[in-house]
C-alpha cells in the first residue's frame, strides 16, 4: 500500500525530470512498450546519473535509446544552415504548439488534478453534442402526402361529391381525374362543380369502409396495411383501369402539362392590375405584352399545401356560391399575387416547391448579366415561403443557404439570420460555423467583417475552437479596426479622398487612443478568460495590461503562489483552501487530446512497479 502512494505522488516529478514534457515520439514510445502514449521530441536529459542502469524505468529505456550526438567537427556546413533554416522556421511559424503549453500547465499537477481537468473536458464534450443536436432540431415541415391525407380527411376545397353504399365521400376532381381512368371518365360526364354522382362497381365485396381506403389510396399513393386484400385488390385494379401511378409522377404530370386546372396564379407587376386576361379566366400561358404572367394549377393542391392558400381557395369558393350565374361553369379562379410580394421569376420555384417537394434554383428566371446571386434568391425564397406558410419552401431554402455558406459569406449570413424576418435556424448554424472554424478565422478579413453582436454570441460558448491566447488576439485586432474606421468617419470631408486621408497613410499603432480602444471593446474583453491564456507570460498578455485594456488583470499578476492560481483556475478544487477562482475552460480540442494524453501518462506510471 505504501509503495503504491509513493509512486502515484512521484509519477508527476519523474515525467517532469525525465521527459521534459515535451511533444509526441513515437517510434520510441513503441519500442519501449508504451503505445498511446505522447512524450517529449527534446533529447531526454535525466539528472540522474546515467551510468546507475534503471531497467525498470521506461524513461531510462528511452534515454539509451536516444540518437547519439555527433562530434561538432562532423557536421557539415551545408547540414548546419539545414538546422537553422528549420529553426528559424520553426520559430515564425503563426501556429503556436497548444500541446506544448498544456504540458507545461499539467507539469505541476497530480494525477488526481490531471484526471479532473478530463473529466470537466469529458463533460463538455457530451454538453456540446446536446447542444449541436438542439441547435439542428426544427419542426419537420410536412410531406406532400401528408398533406393530400389530411386533404382528404377535413375535406377541405372539395368539388364533387362520390355517393357509394349509402355512404357519401367529399372528393377533388383533379386528384381523382389524374390519379385514375375510371374517375376520369366518370367525372367526364358530370362536369359542373360541386356535382354529386352516384357509384356502382362491378367488384363484389367492396364496401364504403374499403372505397374510402381507396380514395385515400389515390391522395396519399399508401394503403392502409389491414387493406391489402390481394386477390380484390386485383380485380378492382382491373376495373379502375390498373393501379395508380406513384404519386410525385401523377403531381408532375398536373405540374406540367397544366390539366384539369381549376385554378389560375396570376403574377402581376405594378399595382396588380391583369387587365390582359379575359374575365373567364382562360388566358394564354406565359407572359402578356404588360408583363403579367399566368400560371395553371389545382385548388385542391394549392389547399393542401398551404394554409395561406387555403384560406383564400376557401373564401373565393364562398364568394363564387353567392353567384348563381356561375354555376355549372368551369371557370378557373383567378388567383392575383403582386411583383413586390412574390416576384414572377419564382413562380416555377414556388409551384415545383408546391407540387414536388423540391426547391431547386436553377428555375428563377435570371436576367443576362448583373442580378440578385443564388444567395440573396434563396433568402428571398425564403421570406415568400414564411409568407405562404408552405414550410417545405422555406425549410428547403434555409438548407440550401447552408449549403451555400462560406467564410466570404459568413458575416452577411449571419446579419440576415439575426434580423426579424431571417432565419433563426440559419442563424444558430452560423455561429456554430464561426464557432467551429474560429481559429482560422481569427487571422482572416473575416473576422473584421463580424459585427460585435457576433463576437459575442461566438466568445460566449464554451465550444469556441481557439486558446485563449489566439482568442485575446483577435479582439484586440478587432477592435484596433473598429477604432480605425471610427477616425476615418471623423475625418474631415476635405482629407477623405486625398494622400493624407487615414484610409491613404494609414495609422500607427502607437497613434491609437487607448481609452477609445477600452471603450469599443468592454463589451467583448470580459468574455476572454484571461486566467487560460497560455503561456502565462504572452506579451500579447501583458502588453494589453500595461496599456490599460482589460477590465482585471488575470489573477496570477496579482500576486501569491503564481502556479497554484494557475492550476486552479483551470481545475475545480474540492478542497476549500484553493488560491485562484476557478474559470470553465472551454472544450478547445488541442488542450482537450494532451490532457487525455497526460492522465494516460500519469495512469501508467502509477500502475507500474519501478
Amino acid at each position: 500500500m505504501g509503495t503504491s502512494q509513493s509512486t502515484s505522488v512521484a509519477a508527476p516529478r519523474l515525467l517532469r525530470e525525465n521527459t521534459g514534457l515535451c511533444s509526441s515520439s513515437e517510434p520510441l514510445n513503441q519500442r519501449c512498450g508504451l503505445s498511446g502514449v505522447t512524450l517529449g521530441r527534446r533529447p531526454l536529459e535525466p539528472p540522474f546519473d546515467p551510468s546507475v542502469p534503471r531497467l525498470r524505468d521506461p524513461f531510462w529505456a528511452l534515454w539509451k535509446l536516444r540518437p547519439l550526438k555527433k562530434a561538432r567537427g562532423s557536421s557539415s556546413s551545408l547540414a548546419t544552415l539545414r538546422r537553422r533554416l528549420l529553426l528559424r522556421r520553426r520559430r515564425s511559424s503563426k501556429c503556436p504548439d497548444h500541446a506544448r503549453y498544456m504540458r507545461e500547465l499539467l507539469s505541476g499537477c497530480s494525477l488526481a488534478e490531471v484526471s479532473a481537468l478530463c473529466e470537466q473536458y469529458e463533460a463538455l464534450a457530451a454538453l456540446k453534442d446536446l447542444s449541436v443536436q438542439a441547435d439542428l432540431a426544427r419542426p419537420p415541415a410536412s410531406a406532400k402526402k401528408h398533406d393530400l391525407a389530411a386533404l382528404f380527411e377535413t375535406r377541405v376545397a372539395a368539388d364533387v361529391e362520390l355517393v357509394y353504399a349509402g355512404a357519401c365521400f367529399p372528393a377533388h376532381r383533379a386528384i381523382l381525374a389524374a390519379r385514375c381512368p375510371y374517375f376520369r371518365q366518370v367525372l367526364g360526364r358530370f362536369p359542373g362543380h360541386g356535382a354529386r354522382i352516384g357509384l356502382e362497381l362491378r367488384t363484389p365485396g367492396v364496401d364504403a369502409a374499403l372505397f374510402g381506403a381507396l380514395l385515400k389510396l389515390l391522395y396519399t399513393g399508401e394503403l392502409a396495411p389491414h387493406q391489402h386484400d390481394r386477390p380484390l385488390l386485383g380485380r378492382l385494379a382491373d376495373e379502375f383501369g390498373g393501379a395508380p401511378n406513384p404519386l410525385e409522377q401523377d403531381l408532375r404530370y398536373l405540374l406540367e402539362t397544366g390539366d384539369f386546372a381549376d385554378a389560375m396564379l396570376v403574377f402581376t407587376k405594378g399595382n396588380g392590375s391583369s387587365s390582359s386576361s379575359s374575365s373567364s379566366g382562360h388566358s394564354e400561358y406565359g407572359f402578356s405584352s404588360l408583363g403579367t404572367l399566368e400560371r395553371p394549377c389545382h385548388k385542391a393542391v394549392l389547399a393542401a399545401r398551404s394554409p395561406f392558400f387555403k384560406n383564400l381557395v376557401q373564401r373565393r369558393n364562398r364568394g363564387e356560391e353567392l353567384q348563381p350565374e356561375r354555376a355549372g361553369l368551369n371557370l378557373a379562379t383567378r388567383i392575383v399575387l403582386d411583383e413586390s410580394v412574390i416576384p414572377q421569376r419564382f413562380s416555377s420555384v414556388l409551384l415545383h416547391a408546391v407540387y414536388l417537394d423540391e426547391v431547386n434554383l436553377a428555375l428563377v428566371c435570371r436576367p443576362l448579366e448583373g442580378g440578385p446571386t443564388s444567395l440573396e434568391d434563396a433568402m428571398e425564397l425564403y421570406q415568400i415561403g414564411r409568407f405562404l406558410e408552405l414550410d417545405i419552401l422555406s425549410q428547403g431554402c434555409e438548407d440550401l443557404i447552408l449549403e451555400m455558406l462560406t467564410p466570404n459569406n459568413l458575416a452577411t449570413v449571419l446579419a440576415w439570420g439575426a434580423r426579424p424576418y431571417g432565419s433563426a435556424w440559419v442563424y444558430r448554424q452560423a455561429v456554430n460555423y464561426l464557432r467551429d472554424e474560429f481559429q482560422p478565422f481569427s487571422q482572416s478579413p473575416v473576422l473584421l467583417q463580424l459585427s460585435a453582436e457576433h463576437l459575442r454570441e461566438a466568445l460566449s460558448s464554451d465550444f469556441l475552437q481557439a486558446s485563449e491566447h489566439e482568442v485575446l488576439q483577435a479582439v484586440l485586432k478587432w477592435g484596433e479596426h473598429q477604432l480605425v474606421r471610427r477616425m476615418e468617419d471623423r475625418e474631415p470631408n476635405l482629407l477623405s479622398h486625398t494622400a493624407h486621408s487615414v484610409a491613404r497613410k494609414g495609422v500607427k499603432k502607437r497613434d491609437l487612443s487607448d481609452v477609445e480602444l477600452r471603450e469599443i471593446l468592454s463589451p467583448l474583453l470580459p468574455l476572454v478568460r484571461m486566467d487560460h491564456v497560455l503561456p502565462a507570460n504572452a506579451e500579447t498578455l501583458a502588453h494589453a495590461v500595461r496599456r490599460g485594456l482589460l477590465p482585471t488583470p488575470p489573477s496570477h499578476m496579482l500576486g501569491g503562489d503564481r502556479d497554484a492560481v494557475r492550476i486552479h483556475a483551470w481545475i475545480r478544487s474540492t478542497s476549500g483552501c484553493a488560491q485562484g477562482v476557478w474559470i470553465r475552460p472551454r472544450l478547445f480540442m488541442p488542450y482537450y487530446e494532451e490532457a487525455k494524453a497526460v492522465s494516460l501518462i500519469f495512469s501508467q506510471l502509477a500502475t507500474s512497479n519501478f
